[in-house]
């Protein structure tokens, strides 16, 4: 039986910074979960996270996270990812203060 690849955005935070990064098109860390790249080939995708995991002078937690696709930007579709959009949460900072 063959199982279905869900398409991800590969996620992580930044070491000094704390903040949530996402793995862009042209292979460089950005702030959006709008600039991610869709990763639909599960191959590609294990490939980045290994990679990945081996910047760890630069990043922690780096995983896969499900996501589909909305008009051409990819979209969370777990309430954790969408709620890590949006920034920290105790206070106004950072992404939650450009709201």
């Amino acid at each position: 039986m063959v199982r279905a690849y869900t398409p991800k955005v590969l996620t992580a935070n930044r070491l000094i910074e704390g903040d949530v990064v996402y793995y862009g098109h042209n292979g460089e860390w950005v702030l959006s979960h709008d600039d991610a790249l869709f990763l639909e080939d599960e191959v590609q995708a294990n490939d980045l996270l290994a990679s990945a995991n081996k910047q760890a002078a630069l990043l922690v937690g780096a995983y896969l996270a499900d996501a589909a696709l909305e008009n051409g930007k990819p979209i969370p579709t777990h309430f954790r990812e969408d709620f890590r959009t949006r920034g920290p949460s105790n206070y106004a900072h950072g992404k939650q203060a450009e709201v």
